[in-house]
This record gives C-alpha cells, structure tokens and sequence, in this order.
C-alpha cells in the first residue's frame, strides 16, 4: 500500500501528463495503479483510502455471522466450510477459515464487556469473600478475605468453616482491624447473607441484618454468578491462595497446627499491605491511615450473639458448656470467653485486641465429662515429685556434686533410707579424697541399683577407679641371667 505522500506524486504526475501510463513511468508504478487513484479523485473519494474488493464468500457472509452469533462465537471454521460446501460454496477451506476468525473478532468486539471506572470514596466499600484453605490437621479450612475499596487494604484470616458464627467473627476481626467500620458490605450470595432470590432480589438472611444493625453497615450482594462485579476481594483471594497455601511455586510447607496457618495469614496480609500499591502508587496501610478519619466507630464489644454464650475460666484452664467442662490456653485463666456449638463441636472465642478469635475447639462431649487438651497447659513434669532442694551447709555441698547426686538423695527419701544424713556425710567426705565427676557418676549407679547401705558407695567407686597396671620390670619372676655363667670358670 502506497503512503499518502506517494498517492499525491501520482496525482501531481498525471496532472502534469495528462497520460496515466506517462505518469506510471515517472512514479514508477503501474498505469492500472494510476487509473484507480484518479478514479477515485473524481468520484470525490478519499484516494488514499482502501476499498474492499468483492470476495467469493460474500454472498454466504449473513449465514455464517448468524452461525458465529447462534453458536456464541464457538462454532469451527472447518464444521462451517462443511455446511457451506452442502450449499454451493466453492471456495477453500483457507477462505472459510479466514471469514470465519474475522467474524469471530468482530462477535467478540461486540460482546465485550465495557467496563465504567470505579471512583472510590473514603470508608465506603469493603468486599469480602472465601476461598479453600489447605487441610490442616486432616480437616479442611476457609480463608476469608476483605479488601477496603479506596485504601486498597487487605485482610486474610484462616477459618475452620464457613458457618454463620465463624463469618461474623471473622467480620468484627475485620473491623478492628481496620480501626471502624465502612458504609457498605459486598459480598456473594452466600447463605450467610442470601438465603434465596424471588424475582431477582436477594433476600437477606435474618441473623446477618442482626449484625449489620449492630455495626450500623449496609449489606450488598453482586450479581449471581457474575464474580467480575466484586473484582477486588476476588483478586485478594487469588493473592492469598498463591501466597498461603502449600503448593511448589511458593515453597510453603504443610501446615502441622492451626495456628501456623493464622500465623501465615497476617505474615501474608502484613507483606501486601506494606508493599507499594500500583494503582495508588502508595502503601495501603498508609491510605488506612487516611481513610479511618472516614469509618464508623466501632462498638467496644463485639456481636456477641454470633460468637456464643458468656463462661469465666477457672484457674484449672477449663470452662463449663452444656453439663460438660472443656480447656482453654492457661493465659485466659479468670478471663471471660465465649462458647458456641458448631454442630458436634464446641468453639470457644476470647476477645483479643484484633477482635475475637477461636482459642480452642473440642467435638462434644456427654454432661459430667471433661475433655483437655495438653498443649493448653504449661510444661510442667507430669509427676506429683519434686526437685530436690538443699536447706542446709550439708545439703548444698552434696547436691553440689552433680545430677548422680540429686537422684541418689532422691531414691533414698523415696525407699525410706534409715541414716540418710550418714550417707549424705559419707558421700562429702570422699569428695574431697577423689575426683567429683567419679564420686557422682557412681552415685548415679548406686541410686540405679538401689544400693544405700553403709559402704556400699565406697564400693562402687573402687570398681569404678582405674587399675594401675605393673610392668615387667616389677615382675617378682626371676629372670634368665644366671643362665648365662653356665659352662665358665667356677
């Protein structure tokens, strides 16, 4: 195709010739050439401009775009040339090919989705939404995630499940979080907010309007199936399955407590929301900083009807539930925690500064029954016996010699040794005729053996010394020198 600045030499040459092929030999190229451009300048036309020729496929153009259309732009190019070959087309299959993908591009360009932009507002919108967490513990788990619209500001927090409780713990966790509370909520239509659609309105689920009352929130819903129309906690949801879950592009390994998983889930949120965001061009958790100058105030407390019933811990580590008694971490003894039933589990949630979160979790036991978990205590031997400690000069000097020592004094108290101070002054004197790490090492053998009576200690320690061997220059057997004067002068 020839530029504009070629086009008009042609013009400016068969002007001046008045020939086109004289003009042709002076711009070098064909007369036809020189023919269609002056054509067009008399027809008014635009001589630079292309014109589309008639083509063989012309007269079949309408059925296949209404194929392309009825088909949703799916249809093959080599089932279209079949049905064109059975009506008298007698083109190639390239032909058909090449028809067939610009319709397509043209069905597609006319389907697309335009898409508005959104012009966020401080402390209006927070989307949130699911996806499936790693089996933790053989038991599946949920990630939520929320993400404030004008902040860009991300929060993951792992589940055990998507039940109504769990969502609204997970939601004033949110909150505090954040620091308040936005105007609106968008999310899907999950069960927990939609319980079912008449004539294309959602209707909400009773219990969340409770909350959303509660927090002084509006709650809304995308479009069914339509995941385009809440695009930003979809992306956080994609974020945070690449980033949490165990899979080989990311090196993490499988989760071996809950606790891990959480864990990894603020590491998560904390690098997002730190890192500089593209479309703002700033840290998210600095725009937070702005936009909570615009949230709601929190309430002090959370919605506690989603969360469960009141029950003060005992200083045993246990609360009361249903006739049964279940543990709880040691560092909420005399603190008040709530405690629901989820189906055969019973959830207890204490009040932590973020918001409430899931402290322990127990299946269900029968009314008198006691279930305890052993890393809900601190470490602590599990036996009622105590450490040896000394209250005397004497004491002290014999503990002093060592861990054989310590369990030799305790294996006597244990057996109800007689003269338990005669041994303790037998074991200091020899200290001081003998090595300290021989004296307790057989210390250590006697309290093994059950030996305490008097002298069994000095004992053991002779057979523990080391022998001094005697060489042959010591030897008492007489040698062989005499036999040397045998058979010499007498």
């Amino acid at each position: 195709m020839l530029s504009k600045e070629d086009v008009m030499e042609i013009l400016e040459a068969y002007d001046l010739t008045q020939s086109y092929r004289s003009a042709a030999l002076l711009c070098g190229v064909d007369h036809h050439t020189v023919r269609r451009y002056v054509a067009a300048r008399i027809a008014g036309l635009d001589p630079t401009s292309t014109f589309a020729r008639p083509t063989i496929s012309d007269p079949f153009a309408d059925k296949i775009a209404e194929w392309v259309q009825r088909s949703g732009g799916a249809v093959r190019a080599d089932v279209v040339h079949r049905k064109l070959l059975a009506m008298g087309f007698e083109g190639s299959e390239r032909t058909t090919r090449r028809v067939v993908a610009n319709l397509k591009a043209a069905h597609e360009r006319s389907m697309h989705r335009i898409y508005k932009p959104w012009i966020t507002e401080p402390g209006m919108w927070l989307q949130f939404d699911y996806g499936d967490g790693p089996r933790v513990q053989d038991r599946p788990t949920t990630l939520f995630c929320a993400w404030l619209a004008w902040s860009r500001y991300r929060v993951i927090i792992a589940l055990h499940d998507r039940t109504l409780n769990s969502v609204f713990g997970a939601l004033d966790r949110s909150f505090r979080l954040l620091g308040g509370v936005p105007t609106y909520l968008l999310t899907d239509n999950e069960r927990t907010v939609t319980t079912r659609h008449v004539a294309g309105l959602a209707v909400r689920n009773r219990e969340m309007l409770g909350l959303a009352h509660y927090y002084g929130v509006a709650i809304h819903t995308c479009v069914v199936a339509d995941p385009e129309s809440k695009g930003g906690s979809e992306s956080s949801v994609k974020l945070a399955k690449a980033d949490v879950l165990p899979r080989p592009d990311n090196l993490v390994a499988e989760y071996s407590s809950f606790a891990e998983l959480e864990q990894a889930c603020e590491q998560a949120s904390e690098r997002f929301n730190s890192r500089v965001h593209r479309e703002t061009n700033e840290r998210p958790r600095d725009r937070l900083g702005r936009e909570r100058e615009h949230l709601h105030a929190l309430p002090q407390h959370p919605y506690s009807v989603a969360i469960g019933q009141t029950r003060s811990v005992s200083w045993s580590s246990l609360v009361s539930f249903e006739g049964a008694r279940y543990s709880v971490p040691y560092q909420l003894c005399e603190e008040v925690v709530y405690v629901r039933r989820e189906g055969d589990d019973v959830v207890i949630t204490a009040l932590k500064d973020e918001g409430p979160r899931v402290v322990a979790r127990h299946r269900a036991t029968t009314k008198g029954q006691i279930t305890v978990v052993d890393d809900h205590y601190p470490d602590r031997p599990s036996g009622p016996e105590r450490a040896p400690k000394a209250t005397n000069a004497l004491e002290t000097e014999f503990l002093a010699l060592g861990e054989g020592a310590t369990r030799y004094l305790s294996e006597m108290a244990a057996t109800g040794v007689r003269h338990l101070n005669q041994r303790l002054e037998e074991a200091v004197a020899l200290s001081r005729r003998c090595e300290r790490e021989l004296l307790d090492e057989a210390l250590g053998l006697c309290a093994l053996e059950g030996r305490f009576a008097p002298g069994d200690l000095l004992s053991v320690l002779e057979t523990r010394r080391p022998r001094r061997r005697v060489g042959e220059s010591h030897s008492l057997q007489p040698g062989t020198g005499g036999w040397a004067r045998l058979g010499g002068e007498q």
